[in-house]
């Protein structure tokens, strides 16, 4: 069964300036001062990304990540992905992860797109003989006919979102984590998506979905985190935290076509 638990998790940076990011300066210094003992120094400024996360998520759960821009949403999202490891606490993953951060890594501009298909999924988790089964299908999405037999630097951006988008929504993860950079796609080939990638949110064991769209949270997720400077700050409903964190009930902004798809995906 697949499973997310993190607790007490904090991730740190420390920032080096002109003088600490000489490692020979750093450790004849440390080595003078500390009689032998290497080290760094412990005057190295440290930057807190993530203080004192704990969470618990099983099967079915639908989290939206809620936060300002810097609040350690993606961060979060890479430490449970495990990119990040906790510098105190504990994180413990059970399931396979598809990482979506950004919808042309594991994309190589010098080969094709058929290519750039298997690649892609392989890189988000899949085998080669799922991604062959599926390219014919991505292949259709994407309409980009002959130019999938092209190499990607051939590509417009649009194109190559098109392509990642569609490699993207055929996988089948157990734990999906969703950056907000899925949201910020060419919005009529994103209406074209949107039943593709709710497939791709109901397939999924776990989901969690850092987002600024109230409507995408809305529409994917029903319980919301509220980060805030690196810490929880609420955690619970989605709507209830969305409310909090607006100051309004975010519903009230939604558009009619928009309140349809909620309902139903709700019902």
């Amino acid at each position: 069964m697949v499973s997310i638990d993190v607790h007490g998790a904090c991730v740190n940076f420390p920032i080096f300036d002109a003088k600490t990011r000489s490692l020979k300066k750093a450790l004849l210094g440390t080595v003078g001062r500390a009689g032998g003992k290497i080290g760094i120094d412990a005057k190295v400024p440290v930057i807190e990304a993530l203080r004192d996360i704990t969470l618990s998520l099983r099967h079915g759960d639908r989290v939206g990540l809620i936060g300002h821009n810097g609040a350690g949403k993606s961060t979060l999202l890479r430490l449970l992905s495990g990119i990040y490891e906790p510098t105190m606490g504990v994180s413990r993953i059970v399931g396979k992860v598809a990482p979506v951060f950004d919808l042309g890594v594991g994309m190589d501009p010098e080969i094709s797109g058929y290519e750039n298909i298997i690649i892609r999924g392989l890189f988000l988790g899949m085998t080669r003989k799922q991604m062959e089964a599926r390219t014919e299908e991505i292949a259709e999405f994407s309409e980009l006919g002959d130019y999938l037999s092209m190499p990607l630097r051939t590509y417009s951006t649009g194109m190559r979102v098109r392509l990642a988008l569609g490699v993207v929504t055929s996988i089948d993860p157990e734990i999906l984590l969703l950056d907000e950079g899925i949201g910020a796609v060419d919005s009529a080939f994103l209406e074209k998506a949107r039943e593709r990638l709710t497939a791709l949110v109901e397939r999924s064991g776990i989901l969690v979905f850092a987002s600024h769209s109230d409507e995408f949270l809305i529409e994917l997720c029903s319980s919301g985190l509220w980060l805030d400077h690196g810490q929880i700050r609420e955690q619970g409903d989605l709507r209830t935290v969305l409310s909090h964190y607006k100051g309004k009930d975010p519903y009230e902004n939604l558009s009619p076509e928009a309140l349809t798809r909620v309902a139903e995906a709700t019902r």
